[in-house]
């Protein structure tokens, strides 16, 4: 590859498929908060394909900041793995930082902020992990950006104290979005030695090519101020280090959906197809040796099978179980089943991946077989807008009360 970095200056700011609305897609974060040029030119010039450098992108104390840090170590109960500590290019034991936190919570691997502190002081970088099951702010960006993106995203923050690094140059399986919340920090960035990696071709199966290239010239090296936004694919190598104060950024993993686990869910479903075909099923001759003159008949049949096969209720099925529904308060949803009244607004889950197929309505909390009568408000619903209850009918918004499908909305 030899596509040259990008660099953007001051830019401001039969089926039916729930449309998430409710997430805030409509404000299109990519492109009011990651990005300084348009999702189309994005999709086609950059994603998958070459990194992208945005200066001035936006403000991101909204999202994290050095309090919130404090507040997750040393109030929140963090356990690992939710937290790591990297030092010198490689991370250090969990027992180095952990421990019991006393009377009624005596879990031995919860955070123990002074051992954290004394590891960070001496040069160690904190990496908070999954920050989208433990930060709301976090967590509700990174919903609208999946739900936008049409990929799952997770969210991890590295704090790097002053002149000290936490990883040696490598690279991931998923694309990032590098935001730079505090400090400066310098990333150098070169070529992959390994093109669009899947999950299961980490770079230590690379180690000696990825070592080899990071000695090479860099294909982006470049400083990181807060507000700035660099996008790497997946495979590009990096390595980063802090500068003159403590770094803080936000790392956005986007882990795209490839052309080979869409093979592998067709391959599957024609498998499946090829379980109901009693020849298929059959044992191969007596004494067999090797596949001989049966390959070409297997060859065949499945060659008929893929081409009959649908990989659509493997893929959304995946996709599903990929991410998480928007949070649940219990209390919250007692309140709405016991106040219900024609006038109570209610919507879909936030980021619950509705699909109407058929009459069967599945989520990512589950699935439900509808009565024809109920597949009209089903169908409303996956407007992702806010409707009364005696809209969609008493009995059917109870049903999906109690499901989780449908939350109460604010009036």
């Amino acid at each position: 590859m030899s596509t040259a970095p990008r660099t953007l200056r001051d830019t401001g700011t039969g089926t039916r498929t729930g449309t998430d609305t409710d997430t805030g897609l409509a404000d299109g974060v990519l492109e009011a908060r990651l990005i300084g040029l348009g999702r189309e030119e994005f999709a086609r010039d950059v994603w998958g394909r070459a990194p992208l450098l945005t200066r001035g992108a936006g403000d991101f104390s909204d999202l994290f900041s050095a309090s919130a840090v404090d507040e997750l170590v040393s109030r929140r109960g963090l356990r690992t793995p939710f937290l790591r500590v990297a030092k010198d290019g490689s991370t250090v034991p969990d027992s180095s930082f952990t421990s019991p936190a006393g009377v009624g919570a005596s879990v031995a691997d919860q955070l123990d902020d002074t051992a954290l502190w004394r590891s960070f002081a001496d040069g160690g970088t904190l990496v908070l992990q999954a920050l989208h099951r433990t930060w709301q702010p976090v967590a509700d960006f990174v919903t609208r950006l999946g739900t936008e993106l049409g990929h799952p995203v997770q969210a991890n923050a590295y704090v790097t104290p002053p002149q000290n690094r936490g990883f040696d140059a490598h690279y991931d399986v998923h694309d990032v979005f590098v935001l730079q919340v505090a400090g400066a920090k310098r990333w150098i960035v070169h070529e992959p030695v390994h093109p669009a990696p899947l999950r299961d071709q980490p770079w230590t199966a690379h180690r000696a090519a990825v070592a080899g290239a990071a000695r090479g010239g860099a294909h982006l090296d470049t400083v990181l101020a807060p507000g700035d936004v660099l996008y790497l694919p997946r495979g590009w190598l990096h390595a980063a280090e802090a500068l003159g104060a403590v770094s803080i950024h936000l790392t956005l993993g986007v882990h795209p959906w490839t052309r080979h686990a869409l093979a592998e869910q067709l391959a599957e479903s024609a498998l499946a197809l090829l379980r109901e075909d009693v020849e298929m099923r059959g044992s191969l001759a007596l004494g067999v040796e090797g596949p001989g003159d049966e390959l070409a008949l297997v060859r065949r049949r499945l060659a008929a099978a893929l081409a009959e096969a649908d990989p659509a209720p493997l893929f959304h099925r995946a996709r599903r179980g990929r991410a998480r529904a928007a949070p649940l308060g219990p209390l919250a949803q007692l309140r709405a089943l016991d106040g219900l009244a024609p006038d109570s607004p209610v919507r879909l889950r936030g980021a619950s991946e509705a699909r109407l197929v058929g009459r069967r309505l599945t989520t990512r909390v589950g699935w439900l077989d509808l009565s024809e009568a109920e597949l009209p408000p089903a169908l409303r619903i996956l407007d992702g807008g806010t409707h009364p209850a005696g809209e969609l009918g008493l009995p059917f918004v109870e049903r999906l009360l109690r499901a989780g499908v449908l939350v109460p909305a604010a009036p």
